[in-house]
């Protein structure tokens, strides 16, 4: 099934740079650049009371810090920050939220395991650093030399979110954020990371989904080094049903691309999407394959170091999920390095 399916797309284009655009009532679109392939990252300024909530900051930058500077000066001094909402931990969602914390003087809204991993992460905790990324990778085959690139990429970690909460106020799967005197469920996802809160408002119709449903790119699913065995792609589909539930005309805010209806046939086509990898994995996988051997078979352009990370936990992700369903099977070997082959009708 195509990725992108026909869904429809109430806002034809982004706000401009340092403006904002409404998209339901009391709901505010903020745009921010990333130095990435993927070059945006959408953000929510929710009317509040007296003041203003943000769903989630933008990378720990100066230039981050100077478009919210301009996007705040119409609402300061008048409308305050009162507090600042991070679906997750990865850079481009909490980079700036320490920052802006500290200087609105608001506190940090996110679930426990968000925010340990951002603190793991940032710290290169074991399990979390570096050199056990590496070796977790080279275990799956991937070359000693793009193994070495990756250690001496650093900690880019830190480079996106300079600075970290030291507290925050914790979010519960199911719990009820009042914002503005509308009721917002906090609904978690797993897979792409360790509990990502979309927020959902039955008032409005509208579901804040962070990077779990995005309209036209697949979410990166990975399997990290700190726990090399799971099934991170069955948490990620198990999530995905959850989401599927929601009522059919939910206007969908997502953290990249454009805001949306059609929240179901995009779950529906992200699943076939899914099966579709795995399946081309099961096709490949008449002899005994590495992960970093299977990569050309997920990803057919070409792959810088930074894209080979993501590229070599979203493998690994299928390739454990397909473990898991019982269609193949893992390969001792005297190398150490871990392979896997298609289980036969006889095994």
């Amino acid at each position: 099934m195509d990725l992108a399916v026909t869904l429809r797309y109430p806002h034809e284009t982004p706000p401009l740079r340092g403006t904002t655009l409404e998209v339901a009532p009391g709901i505010h679109w903020v745009r921010m650049p990333l130095p990435f392939a993927l070059d945006h990252i959408n953000l929510w300024l929710l009317e509040d009371g007296d003041g203003i909530t943000l769903i989630d900051s933008g990378l720990g930058s100066q230039l981050t810090h100077d478009i919210w500077g301009e996007v705040l000066a119409a609402w300061l001094p008048q409308r305050p920050v009162k507090r600042i909402v991070v679906t997750h931990f990865h850079p481009d969602h909490i980079g700036l939220a320490a920052r802006l914390a500290e200087e609105h003087r608001a506190p940090i809204w996110m679930t426990l395991g968000e925010f340990v991993a951002a603190h793991a992460m940032w710290q290169q905790l074991p399990g979390f650093d570096i050199e056990t990324m590496a070796r977790h990778f080279a275990a799956h085959g991937l070359s000693a030399a793009v193994c070495d690139a990756l250690r001496n990429y650093g900690n880019r970690y830190r480079k996106g979110a300079p600075a970290l909460p030291r507290t925050f106020r914790r979010l519960f799967d199911g719990s009820r954020l009042d914002i503005g005197g509308r009721g917002w469920r906090v609904i978690c996802g797993h897979g792409h990371s360790p509990e990502h809160a979309s927020l959902y408002c039955e008032e409005l119709g509208v579901l804040i989904s962070g990077d779990m449903v995005l309209p036209r790119i697949s979410t990166n699913v990975g399997v990290h080094a700190v726990a090399p065995d799971d099934d991170g792609l069955a948490e990620f589909l198990d999530s995905l049903a959850v989401l599927s539930h929601l009522p059919g005309d939910t206007l969908v805010l997502p953290s990249h691309g454009l805001p949306f209806h059609g929240l179901q046939p995009r779950i529906a086509a992200l699943g076939a999407h899914h099966d579709d990898r795995c399946a081309e994995l099961l096709a490949a996988m008449d002899a005994p394959k590495t992960a970093a051997e299977l990569l050309p078979v997920l990803f057919s352009r070409p792959l810088d170091t930074f894209q080979t990370m993501f590229a070599m936990g979203e493998a690994i992700a299928h390739l454990n999920h397909v473990l898991h369903r019982n269609q193949v099977r893992k390969v001792e070997a005297s190398d150490g390095i871990i392979r896997f082959v298609r289980q036969t009708e006889k095994e």
